[in-house]
Parts: C-alpha cells; sequence; structure tokens
C-alpha cells in the first residue's frame, strides 16, 4: 500500500504538470489569433480599452509559446538526449518546410522561425543553466550592436507590411536572424529560456509562485522603465525613443524583459491553477486544443483568415469585431479539438509530423 501511495505522488505532480503546460499553450494560442486576426483585418488606432488590452497581448503570447516549446525540448532532452538531437532536426526541417509554404500565403508565419530556434536549442541542451542564461543575454546585446550597425527598415515596406526581397538568399537571412517578425536575434533566447525552466521544479507550488512573482515583477518593470526612458528620450529623438520599447518590433532587450515576464506569468499562474480548473471541467475542455496548437496554427490562417477573406473582412474593420471573429474561431477550435480528441490521440498535423519525422 505504502509503494501504491507513492507511485500516486510521483504521477500526480507530473499529471498536473503537463496539464498546466498545455493550459498556457492553449491561452498562448488564443492570444496569437487574436493579435493576427487585429492585424489581418486592419483594426486598431483606437483608444479604448479594448485594443489597450489587446496590444498588450502583441509580442508576449508569441514569446509565451516559444518559451512552452523550449520547457518542451528541455523535458524531451531530459529523457534521453540523443534520440532528442536526432527527432528534433528532422521536425525542426519538417517545420521550416511547412512554415515556407505558409509564408506564400501568410507573411508574418512563425514556424520557419521555429524550425531554426529548434535548430540552434537542441544544440545547446547540454549547455548548464549560467550559461543558458548568458546566452540570453549575448544575444540582446548583439541584437542592439546589429540594430545600431544595420539598416533595420531593409526589405520592408511598412505600409503595406510587406517584405519586398524575402526570397533571395539576402533578403531571407536578414529576415530570418535580424529584422522579421520573429527574428533567432533575439528571439532565441525565448526559446533557451524555456530550456532553464524545464530544469526546475515545474510541478512544486513553490517554483509556481515563483513564477508569477517574478514574472510579474519583470513585466511591471520592462514596461515601467520603458515608458519612464521614453518620455526622457522620445522628445530628445525618435530612433532613441525606439531603443526602450517594449514593443515586438523591433525586439529591444526592454521587450524581451517582457516577454519572459509574461510568458512566467502565464504558466506558473497554468500550472498553479491546473488542478481547480481540472475539478470544475475546464481543463478537459481546453487541454485537447492545447495539444495540438499546430494543427490550430495552421487552421486560423488557411480556414479562419481564408474566411475573412471571403467574407471581406480584411482590412479597415474594428477591434472589437476583431476579437469577437477571433474568440468565434477559438470557440469552434475548443470544440472541434475536443471532439477530435475522443477518436484520434494527436491532431492531424501532429500525426503527420510523428509519421514523417518521428
Amino acid at each position: 500500500m505504502a509503494t501504491d501511495r507513492s507511485t500516486t505522488t510521483r504521477k500526480g505532480p507530473e499529471h498536473a504538470r503537463l496539464e498546466g503546460l498545455d493550459l498556457a499553450r492553449y491561452f498562448a494560442f488564443v492570444g496569437m489569433v487574436i493579435v493576427n486576426f487585429k492585424i489581418a483585418m486592419g483594426a486598431g488606432g483606437d483608444d479604448g480599452i479594448l485594443n489597450t488590452l489587446t496590444s498588450a497581448l502583441e509580442g508576449r503570447a508569441a514569446a509565451t509559446f516559444v518559451v512552452l516549446a523550449g520547457i518542451g525540448l528541455g523535458l524531451a532532452g531530459g529523457r534521453g538526449l540523443d534520440q532528442t538531437i536526432a527527432v528534433t532536426l528532422k521536425r525542426a526541417l519538417f517545420l521550416l518546410v511547412i512554415g515556407l509554404l505558409n509564408m506564400t500565403i501568410f507573411d508574418a508565419d512563425i514556424l520557419h522561425y521555429y524550425a531554426i530556434y529548434f535548430l540552434f536549442g537542441v544544440l545547446l541542451l547540454s549547455l548548464g543553466t549560467r550559461a543558458l542564461l548568458g546566452i540570453i543575454g549575448g544575444l540582446n546585446i548583439a541584437f542592439v550592436i546589429m540594430i545600431l550597425a544595420l539598416d533595420y527598415d531593409a526589405g520592408w515596406n511598412w505600409d503595406t507590411y510587406t517584405y519586398s526581397d524575402f526570397w533571395t538568399p539576402t533578403g531571407f537571412v536578414r529576415n530570418l536572424f535580424f529584422n522579421g517578425w520573429h527574428p533567432v536575434i533575439p528571439w532565441l533566447g525565448f526559446l533557451v529560456f524555456g530550456i532553464v525552466l524545464s530544469r526546475t521544479s515545474l510541478a512544486n507550488r513553490a517554483t509556481q509562485m515563483k513564477l508569477i512573482i517574478s514574472g510579474a515583477i519583470a513585466l511591471g518593470l520592462a514596461e515601467g522603465t520603458s515608458a519612464l526612458l521614453a518620455n526622457q528620450l522620445a522628445p530628445v529623438s525618435l530612433e532613441l525613443g525606439a531603443l526602450v520599447t517594449t514593443d515586438p518590433v523591433p525586439p529591444m532587450p526592454l521587450y524581451t524583459l517582457a516577454g519572459l515576464g509574461a510568458a512566467s506569468l502565464v504558466v506558473g499562474v497554468c500550472l498553479l491553477l491546473s488542478n481547480r480548473l481540472r475539478a470544475i471541467g475546464v481543463v478537459r475542455l481546453l487541454v485537447p486544443a492545447g495539444r495540438q496548437t499546430l494543427t490550430l496554427y495552421l487552421a486560423h490562417v488557411l480556414i479562419g483568415m481564408g474566411m475573412l477573406e471571403a467574407l471581406g473582412l480584411l482590412g479597415g474593420q474594428t477591434v472589437g469585431q476583431a476579437v469577437g471573429a477571433a474568440a468565434l474561431f477559438c470557440i469552434f477550435a475548443t470544440l472541434y479539438s475536443l471532439i477530435w480528441t475522443r477518436w484520434f490521440k494527436r491532431g492531424p498535423i501532429e500525426a503527420f509530423m510523428r509519421k514523417v519525422v518521428g
């Protein structure tokens, strides 16, 4: 009997931890849908509370997604480094192909960036935690140097948000590493931070509280510092003001700090509340969608934005309309995932990737 209780105790927190991460992944996905629908529908420009709230999601939801990917990679590496490296390299190639195909219809694709994050991230798994934290800092320092030395606007038409030479070797590398929507420098730092978090006791309540408190502090510090410095520097020079922004474009160090803080906060809250949410049925409803976000990400582009285009809703819409459309899509995505999971273990794209690359 004692052995049975010990086994249950060990399995329980592990199960709750995985569900908490799936919940965090679900909420990060919802945030990304809201942001992408808002951009696609040309919504914004007003000072209403809804616009403020949705603007706060820009860059934070995607950053949380990447941190969660890093946690998953780190946990996989802990179970067997050699096999994780082999499988991850093949999955990176799969994501690169899928992402580039997606780029032909959706300029803000993140999947091809993911491929490179994983490529570098899996090669960093053997490093110690201090070295990984140093890499995060180094990536942000490198980006500051690059933005001061290089032309950040190269390739961009900011009126139409199009990148003129993406499909050329020079433009592709520039976009991928420097001035794309989610450039490897410094966005790789979010994946690396996830690897660091994977080495902590995520199932422990004390760790969850530390994530929540430190995340809130980091987020508040980044936003407060940015607001203070922007007020002082913007009147002097718009370029200097841009160096202290927490906007995702360009991703300056204070943005990275805000993104890391938001991710820590979301992950900590979802881990902490997973047991309570399971008791009232929320976990059973949301986790299936959190476990097939690759399928749903592609669906929000192909189906969600495809329907918006068919209805003539791309451009010139309000923030309320964008949020409403995003909410409607997420409701259908949640219901679809719940039904799909009754017969299949994985989402269709996840299952296809597993079949192709293992």
